[in-house]
C-alpha cells in the first residue's frame, strides 16, 4: 500500500509561480516514475509533466517553458515547480507514481487526491 500527499497548492496571482510537493509513504522499494495531471471544472483531465527514475522528463506542450518536474529519490518526493502562472493553470493537480514494492514485484500506479491551485487578481 502506498500513500501519496500533496502539498503546495493555493493562491497566486498571473505571473506568480508555486512549488507543488508529492510525498509518497508506504510499501515503496522504487519509484520508477512520477508524473503531475490536472483537471479544470467541465474539462477533461490532462497530463501535465512525468520523470522516470532516469530522469527522462515530458511535459505537455502548453507548459513547455513554464513548469519544471523533479524528484528527490531520498525523499521519495516528486515536485513540479510552476512559473509565470496564468488563469488557464487554474485546476486541481493530482501527482501519480508508478511504484514497485518489493524486489522484483510488479509495478502498480497510485494516485494522490488532489492539491486546488487558483492562479486570480
Amino acid at each position: 500500500q502506498v500513500q501519496l500527499v500533496e502539498s503546495g497548492g493555493g493562491l497566486v496571482q498571473p505571473g506568480g509561480s508555486l512549488r507543488l510537493s508529492c510525498a509518497a509513504s508506504g510499501s515503496i522499494f522504487s519509484i520508477y516514475a512520477m508524473g503531475w495531471y490536472r483537471q479544470a471544472p467541465g474539462k477533461q483531465r490532462e497530463l501535465v509533466a512525468t520523470i522516470t527514475n532516469g530522469r527522462n522528463t515530458n511535459y505537455a506542450n502548453s507548459v513547455k517553458g513554464r513548469f519544471t518536474i523533479s524528484r528527490d529519490n531520498t525523499k521519495n518526493t516528486g515536485y513540479l515547480q510552476m512559473n509565470s502562472l496564468n488563469a488557464e493553470d487554474t485546476a486541481v493537480y493530482y501527482c501519480n507514481a508508478v511504484v514497485r514494492a518489493t524486489l522484483n514485484g510488479k509495478f502498480n500506479d497510485y494516485w494522490g487526491q488532489g492539491t486546488q491551485v487558483t492562479v486570480s487578481s
